[in-house]
């Protein structure tokens, strides 16, 4: 009896937590932990059908290395 009233207080609290998202904000949303490797993206895009907006690593600029402390 406990475990059910356990599950029903976390289906609501999810539920309210979510209550003010779109289905779009919620499937981008899924889609942000491959949005920093360009070529994960792509091949979760063609999996997948949904376009993401990768964020490609920042490259150092002439003059400036990496400092190993």
């Amino acid at each position: 009896m406990w475990s059910f009233l356990m599950v029903v207080c976390l289906y609501g609290a999810v539920e309210y937590c979510l209550r003010g998202q779109s289905e779009e904000t919620l499937d981008e949303a899924s889609l942000i932990p491959f949005a920093d490797d360009p070529e994960v993206a792509r091949r979760v895009e063609l999996a997948t059908g949904k376009q993401i907006h990768a964020v490609a690593a920042e490259q150092a600029r002439p003059g400036w290395g990496n400092l190993d402390m």
